[in-house]
């Protein structure tokens, strides 16, 4: 049997593999270069394949083919080493929660779900939400339809703060949890929200929520990445500058193994829940293979967790994800030596970054600006 068709196909997969790794490493924000960081899973999963089909039909290999297979097993080691934390097969980044007495006191629920603006079916995320009973809820892309329909909920949680919104960045937060002075900020682009609060524990202790949805690096929004990781990497200091006890969450646009919230993470020394236990792909709902966690949840040492999984849909382009932490001040000490160290160069980065961000912002500010006159005209 004649396997030339097979193996010319496999060094074109390779070669499409290795070009498109390589070219993420270019060091520019532009979405066309920042968009490969996404489908890490799905590049390494067809990278193996390619691998594994030069191996099976190859045979007599000159040079170019030799070349060609060391490249592609040198990118595809990269690819692993950017997926394999999100496995079981690594270390575990936060410790899973023990067993106490007090455990309503000590856990903490919250659901960050992505409801897509013109997603009709607002009772499947109620119904979702009486059903978990979590103890913060953090809904992204609601408006004014949406924020109706949630006054459902409002009964078993007291504590809100509403920004609906018509331009996909609008921003609820449902809390039974008591929150203290919140605040909706737009630390980039003037009409993009985030929500910074103080919310006390059940147990009594006093944290921060930071509820976050930047603009995402893609053809139909932002042409660059610069304001999405200036705002990421601005919280991340914030948190590091004022040692605050901290939970970072909402839909980031972005990946886990991404380089800028590798830099977030080291910045800011928040942990990833997600480290050593398993992927948890938020987006895109309709389509299986092309899915990735763009819905993320960082928080600081002194928290283990009990569970986090995705939930079942509610009509829109996301999974709802549902995490469950347990306070333990205890564990604070052992789990910091988890948390990826801060390099010399993570704070220069950090500050260029924001820097770029600001202007960048005030370019998109104004734009979107002009764009709403003309919408009303």
């Amino acid at each position: 049997m004649d396997f030339s068709l097979l193996y010319y196909g496999a060094q074109w997969l390779a070669g499409l593999i290795a070009f498109v790794t390589i070219w993420g490493w270019l060091p520019l924000d532009n979405w066309w270069v920042r968009g490969v960081e996404f489908p890490r899973i799905q590049i390494m999963i067809l990278g193996i394949a390619a691998w594994i089909g030069m191996l099976a039909f190859g045979s007599d290999w000159q040079q170019g083919q030799w070349l060609l297979f060391i490249v592609l097993s040198i990118t595809l080691a990269f690819q692993l080493r950017m997926v394999l934390p999100y496995t079981k097969l690594w270390k575990k980044e936060v410790k899973n929660a023990k067993d106490k007495p007090e455990v309503q006191e000590c856990q903490l629920k919250i659901m960050v779900s992505n409801v897509l603006t013109p997603n009709d079916e607002t009772q499947k995320l109620v119904d979702l939400v009486k059903d978990k009973q979590p103890d913060i809820l953090i809904t992204l892309e609601t408006d004014k339809k949406w924020e109706k329909a949630l006054n459902q909920i409002e009964v078993d949680y007291p504590y809100t703060v509403k920004v609906p919104l018509d331009n996909l960045y609008g921003m609820h937060l449902y809390s039974k949890l008591e929150l203290i002075d919140p605040e909706v900020k737009y630390l980039i682009i003037d009409d993009i929200p985030s929500i910074h609060t103080q919310m006390r524990l059940q147990g009594g202790q006093i944290i921060w929520l930071y509820c976050l949805h930047p603009m995402p690096p893609s053809p139909t929004e932002a042409d660059k990445s610069t304001t999405r990781d200036a705002e990421l990497l601005m919280v991340g200091k914030h948190i590091k500058e004022n040692n605050q006890t901290a939970i970072l969450a909402g839909d980031l646009n972005d990946v886990a193994w991404s380089k800028t919230t590798r830099r977030f993470q080291r910045i800011s020394g928040l942990l990833d829940p997600r480290i050593g236990r398993h992927f948890i792909n938020t987006f895109h709902v309709k389509y299986p293979f092309l899915r990735w966690a763009l819905d993320h949840i960082f928080h600081s040492a002194c928290f283990t967790v009990v569970d986090i999984k995705r939930m079942p849909s509610i009509g829109s382009d996301h999974f709802p994800v549902m995490t469950t932490l347990q306070y333990e001040p205890e564990q604070a000490s052992k789990q910091e030596s988890n948390a990826p160290t801060e390099k010399a160069e993570d704070v220069k980065e950090a500050k260029n970054t924001i820097e770029a961000g600001k202007k960048e912002g005030c370019k998109v500010s104004k734009e979107h600006a002009e764009a709403e006159e003309k919408s009303d005209c």
